[in-house]
């Protein structure tokens, strides 16, 4: 059944549009190569990228502000048609467009909006297009709603992106509610946990002493039917935890969960609860040798340990193996000389609150935003 919000969208009438009509299209005013500037993991300006993920911001730099791109504008990824809206002014690395608007009404509902129609309309150009030059990219065409004098409907965006905001609030609210933890208090011991951080000693431990490395099973997209069962299909993606559908399939090929799970060609680190189907067999399972300790919040904390250890190591060109990884080091909190795991479980379960704490500030925020609006 159609929702509401669906149909208003289906029903509303839709104009075509040159993103050249709309939008200024310019020139970062400096490049900044990664690999030649320092970048920070938080404070001063946002370093925007042609990543997919976080928005495109890869960190912050600290340089000098007359190289900033102006807030409110759309950063467009040349070569991968990644666009997202930049409220705040930015430095860019290489091959960053930005899309400032021409049209008077036009803030951060109005862009979000926008983006969602631009992506559609760049969907069909490969990574790398030669197609992305600007001319290409004035001449797209992408859709909006509009009026009867086929003027862009503004009332209609802002109405709708803020019907869509209310629905996405209901949803956090249930998994907050879902989340077991609706008073966010610690224990005893993820408070102590917390409080011990900053003087807790550190250690590197072979990884192979520490799991048990198996290759996954490999199952091939075009060997399985999309959504068609509940065992998540697993991929090296960064997206959705890695899960890229679920399948029914023939159980010989599942892999067991409970586990630290690695896309062996891309070295995405995720933990894997249940038992899943897995896209190629270099793809890793890492499985704690100690068994006692093998509980979600520990593995969690140890898929976090593994990600920070071992991620300036790997990449694309340089893919981990089943091979490589015997050689590897994993960095693990310690106690009385061997990896402290309960510790790291508290750590981890207190962390978990905090940012259930702050979704639930983020929700009372937006909720009350909209009540007064």
């Amino acid at each position: 059944m159609i929702s509401p919000l669906s149909h208003r969208f289906v029903q509303a009438k839709w104009g075509g549009f040159h993103l050249k009509d709309l939008f200024e299209i310019k020139s970062s005013i400096k490049r900044f190569d990664a690999n030649k500037v320092t970048v920070f993991e938080r404070g001063h300006h946002p370093y925007i990228i042609r990543s997919g993920s976080n928005n495109g911001q890869r960190g912050y730099l600290k340089e000098n502000e007359k190289f900033l791109n102006e807030g409110n504008t759309i950063s467009f990824g040349q070569d991968t048609a990644t666009l997202f809206y930049q409220k705040e002014p930015y430095f860019t690395g290489d091959k960053i467009k930005v899309l400032k608007s021409t049209l008077q009404q036009f803030e951060q509902k109005e862009a979000l909006f926008f983006i969602s129609s631009l992506n559609k309309a760049f969907s069909n150009f490969s990574w790398g297009s030669s197609r992305f030059n600007v001319k290409t990219i004035g001449n797209q065409i992408f859709n909006l709603p509009v009026r009867e004098d086929n003027q862009i409907d503004f009332d209609f965006i802002n109405s709708f992106m803020r019907q869509l905001e209310i629905e996405f609030l209901e949803v956090l609210k249930n998994y907050l509610a879902a989340s077991g933890a609706p008073d966010f208090c610690f224990t005893k011991e993820e408070t102590l946990a917390i409080e011990s951080l900053k003087t807790k000693k550190f250690k590197n431990f072979k990884v192979t002493d520490i799991f048990n490395i198996r290759n996954t099973s490999s199952l091939l997209s075009r060997e399985i039917i999309s959504n068609s069962g509940s065992t998540p299909y697993l991929s090296a993606s960064a997206e959705n935890n890695g899960v890229n559908s679920f399948i029914s399939y023939d159980p010989s090929f599942l892999n067991k969960g409970n586990c630290v799970f690695i896309g062996g060609k891309t070295f995405v680190v995720s933990y894997q609860e249940k038992d899943f189907f897995s896209n190629d067999s270099h793809n890793l399972a890492l499985y704690l040798k100690e068994k006692k300790y093998s509980h979600k919040d520990i593995l969690l904390g140890l898929a976090t340990c593994i990600n920070l250890s071992l991620r300036h190591k790997y990449s694309w060109g340089n893919s981990i193996s089943s091979q490589k990884i015997k050689h590897d080091f994993v960095t693990l909190p310690l106690e009385d000389g061997q990896p402290d795991f309960e510790f790291l479980g508290n750590l981890t379960a207190a962390l978990k609150k905090l940012v259930l704490k702050t979704v639930d500030d983020f929700v009372t925020e937006k909720t009350s935003e909209l009540v007064t609006q």
